[in-house]
């Protein structure tokens, strides 16, 4: 889970909503200097409808490669990727097959026809359930009439059960099986489009960060400077889904922690954020230190910049992703932390797969052989974490490019200029 949709959930972001109004009218009503100056980053050229439909033609072959007939998929990034559409999930169901031979056909409720309409582009079958019918029965009738009746039929892994039980309970000559070779098969490698929107997200979240950093002052609550860079994120023309902000020994905790905290001198200062631009997604953590930072947390954040230079330095194209967080925790171990995943050391996998989702395919973890392939995209973020103490952080998202890895950022110079 991403961890900022992780402290949303678990209330830990709550009290950047709470506290911004107030925070603001405390300095006058006005946005902090380094944040008020800003303006957006050049825009980037969106997907365009060519590349949605290559999309799903490579589909089409990896289920043929796959003998898998059609695949469902309902709202979510999935979707987003193939066809464009962008539609919330409720209890009513919405979706689309996409067969291997044929048309795509898409179900939707009766009264939501006419705005699905409006979203909807290449296919012409949409049809619809009332309310007094079943979704699950219009489904099978799609999936029979492209021939997959009795076939191999791919659930896309977001699907919720409800939905997937309904139309399995239908169709009982059918077999069920994941959509995920074909939709991580497609979504794992990305195209120089995709790459652009992501260097664009990455680009802003970096410069949020920035200046989130410069409106620091004593007292401050963690809610305040979250506030501060989703306010900078939105100046520079991302989307924010929230930063977590982490002070003191709680930056040990990499999800951070319930506890309240206020800003003071010679605290470890962690910001992890992001954003997305046209859906597309980045994650950046930098760590500082309010005030002078002592020897250990200045040896400490050596280290952990050491961990994340070795882990991009092993992500080369034909390397495994477990390679990767072999490396890094190699300079951590070595370090006198660990061994593993002990703590004091890296609790945690090395990175993650990133895209339009936080956090997709694949990850940098012991056991994952997947090699590594020209157009995959990952964090690298190894974490130092010493309960009682603090933790230390760096995480910056790179690609694969025909040559190796490329990181969408600059590594964070030093714990005194973490930008």
């Amino acid at each position: 889970m991403n961890r900022r949709h992780f402290v949303r959930q678990t209330g830990l972001l709550g009290a950047a909503a709470a506290v911004a109004p107030s925070f603001l009218e405390a300095q006058g009503g006005t946005q902090p200097s380094p944040i008020a100056s800003l303006q957006p980053l050049p825009p980037v050229p969106s997907i365009t409808d060519d590349e949605r439909k290559a999309r799903i033609e490579k589909a089409r072959k990896l289920m043929i490669d796959n003998k898998i007939d059609a695949i469902f998929l309902e709202g979510g990034t999935s979707m987003f990727y193939f066809t464009g559409v962008r539609w919330g999930n409720s209890e009513r169901t919405f979706g689309v097959v996409i067969p291997a031979k044929g048309e795509l056909a898409w179900v939707t409720p009766g009264f939501e026809e006419a705005r699905a309409r409006e979203l909807i582009k290449f296919s012409n079958d949409v049809r619809v359930w009332q309310e007094d019918e079943s979704p699950y029965a219009v489904i099978a009738k799609i999936l029979k009439d492209r021939g997959a009746g009795t076939g191999k039929i791919g659930m896309e892994e977001r699907v919720r059960f409800f939905i997937f039980d309904g139309v399995r309970q239908l169709m009982p000559q059918a077999t069920f099986v994941s959509a995920t070779p074909v939709t991580a098969g497609c979504r794992m490698i990305k195209s120089p489009a995709e790459i652009a929107l992501m260097q664009r997200a990455n680009n802003v979240t970096l410069a949020a960060i920035g200046a989130a950093f410069k409106t620091m002052k004593e007292g401050m609550t963690q809610g305040e400077l979250s506030a501060n860079v989703g306010e900078a994120t939105r100046k520079l023309g991302g989307i924010g889904d929230g930063a977590l902000v982490i002070f003191g020994k709680y930056t040990a905790f990499p999800h951070g922690s319930i506890q309240p905290q206020k800003l003071k001198d010679g605290d470890v200062v962690l910001i992890d954020a992001g954003c997305t631009v046209d859906g597309y997604t980045s994650d950046i953590t930098r760590t500082t230190v309010f005030g002078k930072p002592t020897r250990r947390m200045r040896d400490v954040w050596e280290t952990e910049k050491k961990a994340q230079s070795a882990a991009l330095a092993a992500a080369q194209i034909g390397a495994t992703c477990e390679s990767v967080d072999a490396a890094a925790r190699k300079v951590i171990t070595a370090a006198g932390f660990g061994p593993d995943y002990k703590v004091p050391g890296l609790p945690h996998r090395t990175g993650h797969g990133i895209g339009l989702d936080g956090h997709e395919w694949t990850n940098f973890v012991k056991g994952n052989t997947t090699k590594i392939q020209p157009g995959m995209c990952f964090s690298d973020e190894p974490t130092i974490a010493i309960y009682g103490e603090f933790g230390i952080r760096l995480e910056d998202c790179l690609h694969i490019t025909d040559s190796g890895p490329k990181m969408f950022t600059p590594q964070s110079p030093a714990i005194d200029k973490p930008v």
